[in-house]
């Protein structure tokens, strides 16, 4: 897995403070995307143990509230792979942090049913992130207002109380955000 970037005190990309890493390859090829360098599965450099273990130590702060994963698209199947053990070590280290996860893929449709998202550590990968960010962007619903997404298709979704209701729980609610 490559990787375009590694934001430190992000506070665009979620709640709080946040680490951010921006993965290489989508296949989604979004109309307007605003990374489409991100698109190339070759792009930017690659995710070696190293970078994962200084994106662990970026996490150290009590001010930083957690990781959010982005890109290109961390739900391409070989990024799943690639991002498991980092999620895996940041809930070990820091289980009060929270992880955020923007992907085009729709949870429902995509993820937890058959499809080319779906691989191996699919699920387990899922179980160790809070807010999952999903759907494609579309420009004809680009929303600058929204709280943390960019069209208003796009969810906010409480995985845990997703996944443990099997019944779809947008922060939006929880929060008050638009």
């Amino acid at each position: 897995m490559n990787y375009g970037e590694i934001k430190n005190y992000d506070i665009a990309n979620g709640l709080g403070v946040r680490v951010s890493l921006f993965v290489s390859g989508c296949t989604h090829h979004c109309k307007g995307c605003f990374n489409p360098m991100t698109w190339d599965f070759n792009y930017g450099k690659p995710f070696t143990e190293q970078v994962m273990k200084d994106i662990i130590d970026m996490l150290a702060p009590s001010y930083i509230d957690g990781l959010t994963l982005l890109g290109g698209e961390p739900m391409e199947p070989d990024n799943q792979r690639g991002i498991l053990p980092l999620v895996k070590q940041c809930k070990l280290r820091y289980p009060d942090k929270n992880i955020w996860c923007y992907t085009g893929y729709l949870l429902d449709e995509e993820l937890l049913k058959e499809s080319r998202a779906r691989c191996e550590v699919t699920d387990e990968l899922l179980s160790y992130i809070d807010v999952l960010v999903d759907g494609e962007f579309v420009e004809e619903k680009k929303n600058i207002s929204l709280s943390f997404r960019g069209s208003e298709n796009q969810r906010l979704i409480d995985l845990p109380i997703t996944l443990a209701t099997g019944r779809i729980h947008l922060i939006n609610e929880k929060f008050g955000l638009r």
